[in-house]
Protein backbone atom coordinates (compact mmCIF):
# COMPACT_ATOMS: atom_id res chain seq x y z
CA UNK A 1 0.00 0.00 0.00
CA UNK A 2 1.03 3.48 -0.88
CA UNK A 3 1.20 6.25 1.32
CA UNK A 4 1.19 10.04 0.00
CA UNK A 5 2.14 13.08 2.37
CA UNK A 6 0.82 11.18 5.08
CA UNK A 7 -2.57 10.23 4.07
CA UNK A 8 -3.53 6.62 3.86
CA UNK A 9 -4.93 5.06 1.11
CA UNK A 10 -8.19 4.01 0.23
CA UNK A 11 -7.45 0.14 0.12
CA UNK A 12 -5.49 0.49 3.57
CA UNK A 13 -8.33 2.38 4.37
CA UNK A 14 -10.50 -0.18 3.78
CA UNK A 15 -8.34 -3.26 5.01
CA UNK A 16 -8.15 -1.70 8.05
CA UNK A 17 -11.62 -0.98 8.29
CA UNK A 18 -12.22 -4.93 7.03
CA UNK A 19 -9.72 -5.80 9.87
CA UNK A 20 -11.21 -4.23 12.31
CA UNK A 21 -14.97 -5.32 11.66
CA UNK A 22 -13.91 -8.81 12.01
CA UNK A 23 -12.30 -7.96 15.38
CA UNK A 24 -15.82 -6.97 16.41
CA UNK A 25 -17.42 -9.64 15.19
CA UNK A 26 -15.03 -12.84 16.27
CA UNK A 27 -16.18 -12.31 19.87
CA UNK A 28 -19.48 -11.84 18.78
CA UNK A 29 -19.56 -15.07 17.24
CA UNK A 30 -17.90 -17.29 19.92
CA UNK A 31 -19.96 -15.57 22.61
CA UNK A 32 -23.07 -17.33 20.32
CA UNK A 33 -21.37 -20.53 19.65
CA UNK A 34 -20.86 -21.15 23.44
CA UNK A 35 -24.55 -19.91 24.34
CA UNK A 36 -25.62 -22.58 21.69
CA UNK A 37 -23.26 -25.12 23.57
CA UNK A 38 -24.98 -23.54 27.08
CA UNK A 39 -28.42 -24.81 25.50
CA UNK A 40 -27.44 -28.50 25.10
CA UNK A 41 -26.63 -28.56 28.21
CA UNK A 42 -29.52 -26.81 30.10
CA UNK A 43 -32.27 -28.48 27.56
CA UNK A 44 -31.07 -32.10 27.40
CA UNK A 45 -29.77 -34.25 30.67
CA UNK A 46 -28.19 -37.02 28.27
CA UNK A 47 -25.25 -34.57 27.38
CA UNK A 48 -22.76 -35.19 29.41
CA UNK A 49 -19.28 -33.25 28.10
CA UNK A 50 -18.47 -30.65 25.83
CA UNK A 51 -16.65 -33.02 23.58
CA UNK A 52 -19.66 -35.14 22.61
CA UNK A 53 -22.00 -31.72 21.99
CA UNK A 54 -19.56 -30.58 19.75
CA UNK A 55 -19.44 -33.53 17.74
CA UNK A 56 -22.46 -35.85 18.76
CA UNK A 57 -25.54 -33.42 18.49
CA UNK A 58 -26.74 -33.38 14.92
CA UNK A 59 -29.41 -30.77 15.94
CA UNK A 60 -26.70 -27.91 17.09
CA UNK A 61 -24.67 -28.60 14.02
CA UNK A 62 -27.69 -28.23 11.79
CA UNK A 63 -28.16 -24.79 13.80
CA UNK A 64 -25.13 -23.46 12.99
CA UNK A 65 -25.10 -24.38 9.02
CA UNK A 66 -28.52 -23.03 8.92
CA UNK A 67 -26.59 -19.59 9.91
CA UNK A 68 -23.71 -19.90 7.32
CA UNK A 69 -26.52 -20.85 4.45
CA UNK A 70 -29.12 -17.90 5.89
CA UNK A 71 -26.45 -15.61 5.70
CA UNK A 72 -26.32 -16.34 1.85
CA UNK A 73 -29.29 -16.40 1.14
CA UNK A 74 -29.39 -12.72 2.57
CA UNK A 75 -26.57 -11.40 0.57
CA UNK A 76 -28.53 -13.07 -2.70
CA UNK A 77 -26.40 -15.80 -2.77
CA UNK A 78 -29.20 -17.91 -3.63
CA UNK A 79 -27.50 -21.33 -5.05
CA UNK A 80 -24.93 -21.15 -2.55
CA UNK A 81 -27.57 -21.07 0.21
CA UNK A 82 -30.12 -23.43 -0.95
CA UNK A 83 -26.39 -26.13 -1.85
CA UNK A 84 -25.33 -25.48 1.88
CA UNK A 85 -28.45 -26.31 3.40
CA UNK A 86 -29.03 -29.50 0.92
CA UNK A 87 -25.79 -30.72 2.50
CA UNK A 88 -27.09 -29.80 5.72
CA UNK A 89 -29.95 -32.13 5.26
CA UNK A 90 -27.50 -34.81 4.34
CA UNK A 91 -24.87 -34.59 6.93
CA UNK A 92 -28.18 -34.17 9.88
CA UNK A 93 -31.29 -35.82 8.66
CA UNK A 94 -32.80 -31.94 8.81
CA UNK A 95 -34.26 -29.71 6.83
CA UNK A 96 -34.26 -26.48 7.14
CA UNK A 97 -34.74 -23.65 4.11
CA UNK A 98 -32.06 -21.23 4.08
CA UNK A 99 -34.75 -18.65 4.17
CA UNK A 100 -36.20 -19.58 7.25
CA UNK A 101 -35.59 -17.40 10.40
CA UNK A 102 -34.35 -18.73 13.45
CA UNK A 103 -33.95 -17.24 17.40
CA UNK A 104 -31.47 -17.90 19.50
CA UNK A 105 -31.21 -20.85 21.80
CA UNK A 106 -33.21 -23.28 19.74
CA UNK A 107 -33.03 -26.92 20.92
CA UNK A 108 -32.94 -29.76 18.62
CA UNK A 109 -33.74 -32.73 20.22
CA UNK A 110 -32.43 -35.88 18.20
CA UNK A 111 -34.11 -33.58 15.03
CA UNK A 112 -34.12 -36.34 12.59
CA UNK A 113 -36.86 -35.84 9.68
CA UNK A 114 -37.38 -32.47 10.89
CA UNK A 115 -38.36 -29.98 7.84
CA UNK A 116 -38.29 -26.29 8.45
CA UNK A 117 -39.73 -24.46 5.35
CA UNK A 118 -38.73 -20.91 3.45
CA UNK A 119 -40.82 -18.33 5.40
CA UNK A 120 -41.22 -19.97 8.49
CA UNK A 121 -40.03 -17.88 11.72
CA UNK A 122 -39.27 -19.37 15.47
CA UNK A 123 -38.49 -17.27 18.14
CA UNK A 124 -36.27 -18.05 21.39
CA UNK A 125 -35.81 -20.62 23.65
CA UNK A 126 -37.77 -22.87 21.36
CA UNK A 127 -37.95 -26.97 22.04
CA UNK A 128 -38.09 -28.90 19.05
CA UNK A 129 -38.06 -32.93 18.84
CA UNK A 130 -37.28 -35.35 15.88
CA UNK A 131 -40.07 -35.53 13.19
CA UNK A 132 -41.36 -32.19 13.10
CA UNK A 133 -42.80 -30.53 9.86
CA UNK A 134 -43.22 -26.16 9.67
CA UNK A 135 -44.62 -26.78 6.42
CA UNK A 136 -46.56 -24.23 3.52
CA UNK A 137 -50.24 -24.70 2.32
CA UNK A 138 -49.93 -22.15 -0.33
CA UNK A 139 -48.06 -22.13 -4.25
CA UNK A 140 -48.14 -18.20 -3.77
CA UNK A 141 -44.46 -16.55 -2.91
CA UNK A 142 -45.70 -14.70 0.11
CA UNK A 143 -45.56 -15.63 3.34
CA UNK A 144 -47.27 -19.35 3.61
CA UNK A 145 -44.97 -21.40 7.07
CA UNK A 146 -45.62 -20.31 10.36
CA UNK A 147 -44.80 -18.31 13.02
CA UNK A 148 -43.27 -19.78 16.26
CA UNK A 149 -43.40 -18.17 19.12
CA UNK A 150 -40.77 -17.84 22.32
CA UNK A 151 -40.47 -20.72 24.66
CA UNK A 152 -42.39 -22.85 22.79
CA UNK A 153 -42.42 -26.83 22.82
CA UNK A 154 -43.28 -28.66 19.28
CA UNK A 155 -43.33 -32.40 20.32
CA UNK A 156 -42.17 -35.54 18.25
CA UNK A 157 -43.76 -35.42 14.86
CA UNK A 158 -45.85 -32.96 15.71
CA UNK A 159 -46.89 -30.69 11.90
CA UNK A 160 -47.77 -27.00 11.70
CA UNK A 161 -49.09 -25.98 8.31
CA UNK A 162 -49.74 -22.53 6.52
CA UNK A 163 -49.24 -18.83 7.84
CA UNK A 164 -50.35 -19.88 11.39
CA UNK A 165 -49.38 -18.57 14.43
CA UNK A 166 -48.26 -20.21 17.84
CA UNK A 167 -48.29 -18.02 20.79
CA UNK A 168 -45.34 -17.44 23.42
CA UNK A 169 -45.23 -20.70 26.10
CA UNK A 170 -47.68 -22.83 23.82
CA UNK A 171 -47.17 -26.67 23.79
CA UNK A 172 -47.68 -28.91 20.85
CA UNK A 173 -48.20 -32.42 21.91
CA UNK A 174 -46.82 -35.45 19.88
CA UNK A 175 -47.96 -36.03 16.69
CA UNK A 176 -50.48 -33.23 16.57
CA UNK A 177 -51.57 -31.37 12.90
CA UNK A 178 -51.99 -27.65 14.03
CA UNK A 179 -53.74 -25.92 10.99
CA UNK A 180 -54.87 -22.78 13.08
CA UNK A 181 -53.14 -20.11 15.32
CA UNK A 182 -52.50 -21.24 18.72
CA UNK A 183 -53.30 -18.93 21.51
CA UNK A 184 -50.15 -18.59 24.14
CA UNK A 185 -50.02 -20.51 26.80
CA UNK A 186 -51.88 -23.98 26.28
CA UNK A 187 -51.30 -26.84 25.28
CA UNK A 188 -52.67 -28.55 22.19
CA UNK A 189 -53.04 -31.96 21.16
CA UNK A 190 -54.92 -34.12 18.62
CA UNK A 191 -55.59 -34.38 14.64
CA UNK A 192 -56.52 -31.70 13.96
CA UNK A 193 -55.10 -29.93 16.70
CA UNK A 194 -57.17 -28.92 19.80
CA UNK A 195 -56.53 -26.63 22.77
CA UNK A 196 -57.03 -28.51 25.81
CA UNK A 197 -55.30 -26.65 28.25
CA UNK A 198 -54.93 -23.24 28.85
CA UNK A 199 -51.93 -22.01 31.35
CA UNK A 200 -51.41 -18.55 30.18
CA UNK A 201 -47.45 -19.19 31.07
CA UNK A 202 -44.93 -16.33 32.25
CA UNK A 203 -41.77 -18.28 32.57
CA UNK A 204 -40.18 -20.59 29.77
CA UNK A 205 -41.93 -23.74 29.97
CA UNK A 206 -39.87 -25.47 27.29
CA UNK A 207 -38.69 -28.29 30.39
CA UNK A 208 -42.21 -28.96 31.63
CA UNK A 209 -43.32 -31.20 28.23
CA UNK A 210 -43.96 -34.34 29.52
CA UNK A 211 -45.39 -36.77 26.34
CA UNK A 212 -46.47 -39.13 28.65
CA UNK A 213 -48.89 -36.90 30.87
CA UNK A 214 -50.10 -34.99 27.99
CA UNK A 215 -54.12 -34.84 28.43
CA UNK A 216 -55.85 -36.82 25.74
CA UNK A 217 -59.19 -35.11 24.82
CA UNK A 218 -61.07 -38.41 23.68
CA UNK A 219 -60.50 -40.14 27.01
CA UNK A 220 -61.54 -36.64 28.60
CA UNK A 221 -64.52 -37.15 26.66
CA UNK A 222 -65.51 -40.22 27.15
CA UNK A 223 -65.10 -39.75 31.13
CA UNK A 224 -67.33 -36.74 30.85
CA UNK A 225 -69.83 -39.25 29.07
CA UNK A 226 -69.38 -42.05 32.08
CA UNK A 227 -70.01 -39.28 34.46
CA UNK A 228 -73.13 -38.10 33.37
CA UNK A 229 -74.67 -41.12 32.91
CA UNK A 230 -73.51 -41.98 36.61
CA UNK A 231 -75.31 -38.52 37.43
CA UNK A 232 -78.39 -39.45 35.39
CA UNK A 233 -78.43 -43.56 36.98
CA UNK A 234 -78.19 -42.29 40.21
CA UNK A 235 -81.09 -39.36 39.51
CA UNK A 236 -83.35 -42.37 38.02
CA UNK A 237 -82.65 -44.25 41.03
CA UNK A 238 -83.78 -41.77 43.38
CA UNK A 239 -86.97 -41.25 41.57
CA UNK A 240 -87.93 -44.95 41.34
CA UNK A 241 -87.19 -45.15 45.26
CA UNK A 242 -89.67 -42.37 45.48
CA UNK A 243 -92.14 -43.35 43.33
CA UNK A 244 -92.18 -46.92 45.26
CA UNK A 245 -92.21 -44.93 48.15
CA UNK A 246 -95.44 -43.03 46.88
CA UNK A 247 -97.05 -46.32 45.90
CA UNK A 248 -96.21 -48.33 48.99
CA UNK A 249 -98.24 -45.79 51.03
CA UNK A 250 -101.10 -45.28 48.52
CA UNK A 251 -101.75 -49.10 48.81
CA UNK A 252 -101.72 -48.41 53.03
CA UNK A 253 -104.37 -46.17 52.76
CA UNK A 254 -106.40 -47.93 50.79
CA UNK A 255 -106.67 -51.34 52.75
CA UNK A 256 -106.60 -49.04 55.77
Amino acid sequence: MVECDGVESPNLEYAKERVSRARGILPKMLALLREDIETVFAKDPAAKSTLEVLFCYPGLHAIWMHRIAHSLWERKLLFLGRLLSHINRFLTGIEIHPGAKIGRRLFIDHGMGIVIGETAEIGDDVLMYKGVVLGGTSLRKTKRHPTIGDCVVLGSDAIVLGAVTVGDHAKIGSGSVVVKPVPPGVTVVGVPGRVVRGEEATEPTFQTLEHGKLPDPLVEAINGLASKVATLEGRVHELESALASREGTTERKGKA
